[in-house]
């Protein structure tokens, strides 16, 4: 069987050898964190070096680092603001922030509004700019504002600067496996200062904020990749990233002049293309391209399986035809000029294929 090309970084990233050392070496950490003894303290030990290295890569404090399950989870904050807010959510937020969402007109208790944005997006990879802030508000969609503002910043960390300090941000929420981590094991950011409900009773672990025994072994591998990602960044490694994925659109574009690359007008993150092709449906080409052994996707891996035109594209005036025909290419470091020139050709000989057969 010929090797599989893996172009679905957004969806995960590969284990990185810094995260899998650091998993088995916490496999032998006996403790519980809670507990006093040696044995737990040196569990806990593990916990408070990992929230170090995730606050490092996310320029917070390590007091304000929650260690959740994914971003899905840390998201579930946006339920529990006090004073029972409203939510506003931009058009292109993920899925997870998305059913959040609600009408101002909806706030209950003080009325109180929060807004939940994504900084990067994982479909387009278009980054957004952070919103002013008016009176001590920030100004969310049309200029309605907000008293909170929370940021999914799951794809931007390690691949873009950003610094949860300066940003401002009340919240922000990230996954370690988008950091080449490992799945399940993500964290909520709250400003120091900021009071929330704890996303979970039963226990006081995570500073009361999140009942429950931690995941030592995958906090462990949360921050080894953290760290590692810091690392690239600074580097950077992620710019010579950028430089392929524009070759690589330069060559489909010379070579398909009808595909259009989902918000290349602006600012993006460096590994990412959305290729839209009017007519030809993303399923198909994932399933196509999945026969010839590359891995990509059709848009978000949390609503992989629905059949249905991206709800980021037609935000952004792609109309339902064109929304449900494009795929996401999603690079990484290790990525090759070979493979995902290999792809281009491939891809491009299924689309002329395509072509032929609907004329």
């Amino acid at each position: 069987m010929a090797e599989r090309i893996y172009l679905d970084w957004n969806a995960t990233a590969p284990l990185r050898v810094q995260s899998r050392t650091a998993m088995i070496a916490a496999m032998d950490v006996l403790g519980n964190p809670s507990s006093v003894h040696g044995e737990g303290r040196a569990a806990k030990a593990v916990v408070e070096q990992a929230r170090a290295q995730v606050a490092a890569a996310v320029g917070c404090k390590p007091v304000e680092v929650v260690f959740t399950s994914g971003a899905t989870e840390a998201a579930s904050v946006l339920n529990d603001l006090s004073g029972g807010a409203a939510i506003l959510v931009e058009a292109t937020a993920h899925d997870a922030i998305w059913a959040h969402r609600s009408a101002t007109e909806d706030a209950t208790g003080d009325g109180k509004i929060a807004l939940a944005m994504v900084l990067a997006n994982n479909e387009t990879g278009v980054i957004s700019t952070i919103p002013e802030q008016s009176d001590g508000r920030w100004l969310g969609p049309g200029g309605a504002p907000a008293d909170w503002l929370l940021l999914d910043v799951t794809q931007a960390i390690g691949r873009i600067p950003f610094s949860f300090a300066w940003s401002g941000a009340d919240f922000a929420v990230l996954s370690a496996h988008k950091l080449g981590g490992p799945k399940g094991v993500g964290a909520l950011i709250v400003r120091e200062g900021v009071d929330i409900s704890a996303l979970s009773v039963g226990g006081g672990q995570e500073m009361g904020r999140r009942a429950g025994t931690e995941n030592v072994i995958g906090i462990a591998g949360f921050g080894a990749a953290a760290q590692a990602a810091e690392k690239e960044l600074a580097d950077g490694i992620w710019d010579d990233v950028g430089v392929l994925r524009d070759a690589f659109e330069a060559y489909i574009t010379l070579q398909v002049p009808d595909a259009v690359f989902a918000g290349a007008q602006g600012p993006r993150l460096p590994n990412t293309s959305y290729v839209v092709t009017p007519g030809w449906k993303g399923e198909t080409q994932v399933m196509v391209m999945d026969l010839a052994g590359y891995a990509v996707s059709a848009g978000s891996a949390c609503s992989s399986g629905k059949v249905r035109p991206s709800r980021v594209l037609q935000a952004m005036g792609f109309d339902d035809l064109a929304s449900a025909s494009a795929i996401r290419v999603s690079i990484g470091p290790t990525t090759t000029r070979k493979e995902l020139m290999q792809f281009a050709d491939v891809w491009i000989a299924a689309y002329k294929k395509f072509n032929a057969r609907a004329a």
